[in-house]
């Protein structure tokens, strides 16, 4: 692999994770359990991330390893229960994802170290 792609897939997760914040600012938790659009969008944005977040781990272990303050794992993790259990998706563990784990995500993508 000749191309280093890491800063793509890194910008990536930045962009999906903040768009998800962005779908969900100024709703409530119960306006947002009945907005499927708003759902939809978030979790392709959680897709997103995971995949982003599987191709460092894939491609580029050393700066995951090095980098593990990031949630490397949950991010993959998340985008697989998402991708094989679509129609089992639990809006309350998203919501909080939106919620907590993003901007938390974003903050630790901003300490990395390349």
């Amino acid at each position: 692999m000749n191309e280093n792609r890491l800063p793509d897939y890194l910008e990536h997760i930045s962009q999906a994770a903040t768009e998800a914040i962005t779908f969900i600012d100024g709703l409530s938790k119960d306006q947002f359990v009945i907005d499927k659009k708003t759902q939809n969008a978030v979790v392709m944005s959680l897709l997103i991330v995971g995949e982003a977040a599987a191709k460092v781990m894939d491609l580029y272990p050393d700066f995951a390893e090095k980098n593990s303050h990031v949630q490397w794992k949950s991010m993959r993790g998340m985008r697989n229960r998402i991708a094989h259990g679509y129609f089992d998706i639990n809006l309350d563990v998203v919501w909080d994802t939106v919620q907590i784990a993003l901007p938390d995500l974003l903050k630790k993508l901003n300490q990395t170290s390349h």
